[in-house]
């Protein structure tokens, strides 16, 4: 899994980044499940779902002030 950057995550449109997001999950369960331990590969895989899910929410923050 390579670093998921903000500026990738700006280019994305919405039903990619849920794809993503979904696709995120599922490796999350696969890594818990080979590693007893949190390790880095889990950590980043935290991280990425969190950029997506934050920059969701501030999108919907940013339509709703527009209307």
């Amino acid at each position: 899994m390579a670093v998921l950057k903000n500026k990738e995550i700006i280019k994305m449109d919405e039903k990619t980044r849920t794809s993503k997001l979904k696709d995120l999950k599922m490796e999350l369960i696969k890594a818990n499940v080979s590693a007893n331990k949190t390790n880095s590969k889990t950590k980043e895989i935290k991280r990425a779902i969190a950029r997506i899910l934050t920059f969701n929410k501030s999108e919907k923050t940013r339509k709703l002030k527009e209307k």
